[in-house]
């Protein structure tokens, strides 16, 4: 633990070898006891020698070192080692530890030997317990180090306590002056704060006398060009902005006045600046057109190309009023308004300059087209090319618009003072045209190259394009109205006053020139072949036909169908004629609502004159060649109106006040006018007005007139063939039912040979007479069964049995079954039909290989 200097204290260093002893005569002393071999525990009395003299090095001290001003130990082993340090010291200062004993020569005696042993005894102790002595010194050493410490700790927590205390004053001190730094912060940031809010604020009132005085300098003109201009005018918003969103500002009124002036004196100085601009461009073109004679190229290029110089320039200053032409949101008038009309103006002298240029050569080509000889006396020809030119014009001015202004407004109306000398030309020619399919190739031309679809309509139009069909409505209207006045006057003048000639009504003799022709026809068809029946060229079209009367002879046979327009339409009735073809010019090119009124009204007109025309060849030749006259005209008029798309309408109520009218006249003129009793007398008789339905839709009016003509043309042959069994007949006297019945039965036989004559001589579709022969059959059935039934209850009221079912004999009444089947097997209702529809068939598939068509 400690050196082991303390150890050899008392045992002396043997000299090593080669040094010498030292010269002193003095001895040094032996080992210890402890290190002695052991001999007998006797006293060797002869061995004994003197002791020879001790010399005790000094003694070392084995107390605690001295004090110094060494630092103090901070740890054990940091004393430890300031202790060993200590015992270097002295070791190195020649101390020599104290010996007890005496030195051996001056042991003389037994005593003396016996003290020295003592002493050396003593010796032995202390050596041996120099260990723990020294372990004791340590211990005090460190007691007293300790208590040095504990001192030393007292005093640097004292010391520390008071440190604290200043420190504790020091930070109190130190947050208050925090506390007061913020606050000064605080104040500082808020005045900061308050400073620029103020300086904002009056930014927008200095702007005024800066900005008054530069718009209301001479020459002001001269800077709306520049681009502070334009920044300018923006602070100038933005103080109008400022000033109505502070009304309770002082004075905000009042600068926000003072300020709009400014910003209409600004706006106002661009306006004179773009006219001028505009005027000199405009003088520049006009002096180098009248100086020579210029080509249209050249013409073109000074036009267009001098306008498109400075036109970039002036559209940016142009937007500065746009950008303040808006319509006010809050509800207000006054600037908005005189910002708007600003822009007005631009546009406005735009037109009228470029007016002055364009409209004039505009209406010396449509003069020059007017005065060709290609196009001087036709209508289709001059609108053709003169809206081809109108049109390149107006895309022109078009593209030159857009590049001076941004938008559409008012460019419309300028390419409308454009079109106006077309329209000038065009609309006299239109109003004087009295051929219908002019004036529909007219109006066909403009809706195909001029006009949008109607599935674009819905569709937003691009901007970028120019919108002629706007600018070519008028030219459309026009046509339409005319188209739609013509159509009237031809429904007036050709159906509704048509008045037939001879020809016209000659049936079934027309029928029977129409069968020779078409005979005529096949046969030379058919010629050379066999099979060659008898089955008309030409049928009738089972599907919708557009009728032209305009049509060339060489265009009369239709491909689609492969016959011959002019035989088809050679037994049509004048007026179902001419309804087609007035029908079939008009559709789709006026407005939905005007055709379905006018189709209506024109096949309402063409049933009357139908029915009127069926009524005179009733009493011309007979009452059945008059209803089939009427059924096959309807049914072709059915037929055809299918390709319409006629929508339904309402029928159209009306007050007829023309019987009030004549009444009142009437008494007016006997002097009775104010007479209770007259107008009593004449309640029932006129003085209401009366309620007329001025039509029925078409197509409802046209099925209710077939039904009827079809149950008149049924009733009649029935009623024709059962005269026998009439009523008035089976109420005569002496009547004989079996011979009544037999008669019934040969006039069946007689005239249904006579009644498909007379079908084929109208009508052409097996099934339309097949079904007509048995809606007959069915007639003459039901009125065989009406007289059946009074038979029976007669003869039981006489007593008369019933014959039974079956066949019975030719003089006899037969029941009402046996009748039925018997007027089958002579009506042949369906036999006849599938042989004549496989001769048509045969026919048709003959033509067809003709044609070369599969």
């Amino acid at each position: 633990m400690y050196d082991d200097a303390w150890y050899n204290t008392f045992a002396p260093t043997p000299p090593s070898q080669g040094e010498r002893a030292p010269a002193s005569p003095k001895h040094r002393r032996r080992e210890s006891l402890l290190k002695q071999p052991h001999e007998s525990s006797q006293a060797d009395p002869g061995q004994v020698e003197g002791i020879a003299d001790i010399v005790e090095e000094p003694e070392q001290s084995s107390g605690p070192p001295e004090a110094t001003v060494a630092r103090r130990a901070k740890s054990y082993s940091d004393f430890y080692d300031a202790a060993t340090a200590q015992l270097r010291r002295d070791a190195r200062s020649g101390k020599e530890p104290r010996t007890a004993a005496s030195s051996a020569k001056d042991v003389k005696t037994e005593l003396d030997l016996r003290h020295w042993y003592k002493g050396i005894d003593r010796q032995l102790q202390d050596a041996g317990n120099e260990e723990y002595l020294l372990y004791r010194d340590s211990l005090h050493q460190s007691g007293a180090h300790l208590d040095l410490l504990l001192d030393s700790a007292s005093s640097t927590l004292d010391l520390l306590s008071s440190l604290s205390e200043s420190f504790k004053l020091v930070d109190a001190q130190t947050t208050a002056f925090r506390a007061q730094c913020h606050e000064l912060l605080s104040e500082q940031r808020r005045f900061q704060t308050l400073a620029d809010d103020i300086g904002k604020n009056l930014q927008f009132y200095n702007y005024l006398e800066p900005i008054s005085r530069r718009l209301n300098a001479p020459g002001a003109g001269q800077f709306v060009r520049g681009k502070d201009f334009s920044e300018m005018l923006s602070n100038l918003d933005s103080c109008v902005e400022y000033m109505q969103a502070h009304p309770k500002h002082l004075e905000s009124e009042t600068y926000r006045s003072r300020y709009r002036l400014l910003l209409t004196r600004g706006l106002t100085l661009i306006r004179v600046h773009f006219v001028t601009s505009l005027r000199e461009i405009a003088a520049e073109v006009t002096r180098r057109i009248a100086d020579r004679q210029l080509n249209d190229t050249t013409m073109s290029a000074l036009l267009y190309a001098k306008f498109r110089v400075g036109a970039g320039e002036l559209k940016q200053v142009g937007r500065e009023i746009q950008k303040r032409a808006v319509a006010p949101t809050d509800g207000e008038s006054g600037g908005e308004a005189e910002y708007q009309s600003l822009m007005n103006e631009l546009h406005q002298n735009y037109s009228a300059t470029r007016g002055k240029l364009v409209i004039p050569l505009v209406r010396k080509k449509i003069g020059e087209i007017a005065m060709a000889p290609s196009t001087a006396k036709e209508l289709v020809p001059f609108a053709r090319t003169s809206l081809a030119h109108v049109r390149g014009v107006c895309s022109d001015e078009f593209e030159l618009w857009s590049e001076w202004f941004d938008g559409e407004d008012g460019m419309y109306d300028f390419l409308d003072s454009v079109c106006e000398p077309l329209y000038d030309h065009l609309r006299p020619r239109i109003i004087h045209e009295i051929s219908l399919p002019k004036l529909c190739e007219l109006c066909t031309l403009i809706q195909t190259r001029y006009m949008r679809d109607q599935d674009e309509e819905a569709e937003v139009v691009e901007t970028s394009q120019l919108d002629f069909s706007s600018l070519v409505q008028p030219a459309l209207e026009d046509a339409q109205t005319r188209i739609v006045f013509r159509a009237q006057a031809i429904l007036r003048d050709e159906i509704e006053n048509f008045r037939p000639k001879a020809d016209d009504l000659d049936y079934p003799a027309c029928n029977r020139r129409i069968d020779l022709t078409n005979t005529k026809q096949s046969t030379a068809a058919t010629s050379g072949r066999k099979g060659g029946g008898a089955a008309p060229a030409t049928p009738l079209p089972k599907t919708p036909i557009v009728v032209d009367e305009d049509a060339d002879t060489m265009d009369a046979r239709d491909g689609r169908w492969d016959f011959d327009r002019e035989a088809t339409f050679e037994g049509w009735y004048p007026t179902l004629r001419k309804a087609i073809w007035l029908l079939s010019k008009i559709y789709r090119l006026v407005n939905s609502t005007v055709f379905d009124d006018l189709a209506h009204e024109i096949v309402h007109r063409t049933t009357i004159s139908l029915q009127d025309a069926s009524s005179q060849i009733s009493s011309k030749a007979s009452a059945v060649d008059g209803q089939l006259f009427l059924i096959k005209h309807l049914l072709i008029l059915k037929t055809q109106i299918v390709a319409f798309d006629i929508e339904f309408v309402t029928p159209q109520i009306a007050f007829d006040f023309s019987s009030v009218t004549n009444t009142f006249w009437e008494l007016r003129e006997r002097g009775g006018l104010f007479n209770p009793s007259n107008l009593m007398r004449f309640m029932g008789g006129g003085l209401l007005p009366r309620v007329v339905e001025n039509m029925l839709d078409a197509k409802a009016e046209l099925d209710g007139r077939l039904r009827t003509v079809i149950n008149e043309f049924t009733n009649t042959l029935a009623a024709r063939t059962t005269t026998a069994i009439s009523a008035s007949s089976s109420s005569k006297r002496g009547f004989q039912g079996g011979a009544a019945v037999k008669a019934v039965r040969e006039a069946a036989e007689k005239d249904v040979p006579l009644l498909r004559r007379k079908l084929d001589e109208y009508l052409d579709d097996a099934r339309t007479k097949e079904t007509l022969v048995g809606a007959v059959q069915d007639q003459v059935v039901q009125n065989y069964e009406h007289f059946y039934r009074k038979h029976a209850v007669y003869g039981k009221a006489n007593g008369r049995a019933s014959r039974p079912k079956g066949k019975g004999r030719e003089d006899e009444v037969w029941d009402l079954d046996t009748f039925a089947e018997w007027t089958a097997g002579v009506y042949g209702v369906g036999r006849e039909g599938m042989r004549e529809g496989a001769d048509e068939s045969r026919s048709r598939s003959i033509s067809l290989s003709r044609s070369g068509s599969a």
